[in-house]
Formats: structure tokens, sequence, C-alpha cells
């Protein structure tokens, strides 16, 4: 796999790939009496990284020998696709499954193998009219039910939480929600409001991982859970 992107693959003893891993050590441990298998990531606005994040974080899972779904849930912008370089077929994306049979041979149909070992990659498919109220629909519960038979983590790559209800829509099917941020873009306000955001759906942060930070200032990413 060429893709820069995917440091944890191409690099998987770099300081990067070291710092996922310690997310998803992290993860496991702050959860350690649950069972954890989707897990959400979301930013307070575009350009925080988070789909960087998702799929890095997802080829870290692998690495444990676990079988990882990656769905681009950004119904909006998802460029999952681009960071592993497939097709987005517009007729067979997350968003086109939801609203068909989820019999396993049809769902196995829309997933798409990314070259990576145990990593699949559920690419978003065509923008609908309304993201939300598809990503809360019963067709999409009755499809989570049936992949967490298939995968031993889902990772859900969600669009940013300021402005939209996708993510925190999202927060109905997910063990487990991260929010990721941005040194030096992220203000603590942005971060307060994502936060109330989620507690008025319910809905729990459960950790936050800090992007962009210099190497030398001891590793790219910090985890810091709640």
């Amino acid at each position: 796999m060429s893709n820069v992107e995917l440091i944890v693959n191409n690099n998987p003893k770099s300081s990067f790939s070291e710092s996922i891993k310690t997310v998803r050590t992290n993860l496991q441990f702050s959860l350690v009496n649950s069972s954890i298998k989707t897990i959400l990531l979301t930013s307070p606005e575009p350009g925080d990284g988070k789909s960087f994040i998702s799929a890095n974080l997802a080829i870290a899972f692998t690495l444990e020998n676990k079988k990882v779904l990656l769905i681009d849930s950004d119904l909006r912008k998802g460029r999952q696709h681009q960071i592993f370089k497939v097709h987005n077929d517009k007729t067979k994306g997350y968003s086109n499954l939801i609203l068909s049979p989820k019999d396993e041979a049809t769902i196995r149909s829309f997933i798409v193998p990314t070259g990576v070992k145990n990593l699949d990659l559920l690419p978003n498919g065509a923008l609908p009219p309304n993201p939300s109220e598809l990503l809360l629909s019963s067709n999409n519960r009755e499809l989570m039910e049936k992949l967490r038979s298939m995968y031993d983590i889902i990772i859900f790559d969600c669009a940013p939480v300021l402005g939209l209800n996708d993510a925190l829509v999202m927060t109905k099917l997910s063990d487990v929600n991260v929010v990721v941020v941005k040194k030096k873009k992220t203000k603590l306000e942005v971060l307060e409001e994502v936060k109330n955001n989620f507690s008025r759906v319910n809905a729990k942060i459960d950790g936050v991982i800090l992007n962009g930070v210099k190497q030398k200032d001891a590793s790219y990413y910090g985890y810091y859970g709640e």
C-alpha cells in the first residue's frame, strides 16, 4: 500500500504508529468490562483529521488479528475511498446499502477490500437528500446488527459535529465515541460546544485525540479519556 496517509500500514514501527497503537490500547482498557464492537470517530469541524485517524486506527486493530470494517459514515464529504484509493460506487455505498436487503451476500457485495489484511471498507456511496434521517432509520439499525455479527471491530468515520446531526445520530449505534481535534485549530469553546451537543442526545465522549502534535513534542497524538 503506497498511500502516504496509511502510516500504520506502511511504517508500523514509526512513532506515529506507536501513538495510534496506544490510542487503540487506551480505548480497550478504558472500557475493559465492556464488549467494544463499534467505535465512532468525529471532529468539531472539517480539516481536523478524523478520516486520517479513522483509517490508521482501523489498521492498528488489524494488527491484533481483528477482523475490521471501516464505514465511511460521512455521507456528505467522506473521503475514505480516496485514502485507500478504491472506487466509490455511487450505487453501492453505505447510503445505498442502508436501503438494500440485509442478507449477508448482498452486504458483502457492497464491501470493498482495502489491500490491508483483515480490513474491509464500506465507502459512503451516494449523497442522500436526508443523511441524518437515513442514519437514524430502522434500516440502518438492522444493517448494524448484521455487521456486528460479521466483524470484530467496526469503525464509523462520521461527519463533523458542529452544524450537523449525523454523528450524534450514529452515537445510538456506537459503543465508544471519540472526538478528533487539531492542535492550534480547535478552540476550547468549540470543544465545549461539541460536548454540549453530545450531552443533548444523552451521549458521552469517551476520549479526545489531539491531532497535529509535532514529533519533537513526544508523539503525533495524544489520547485523553474522560
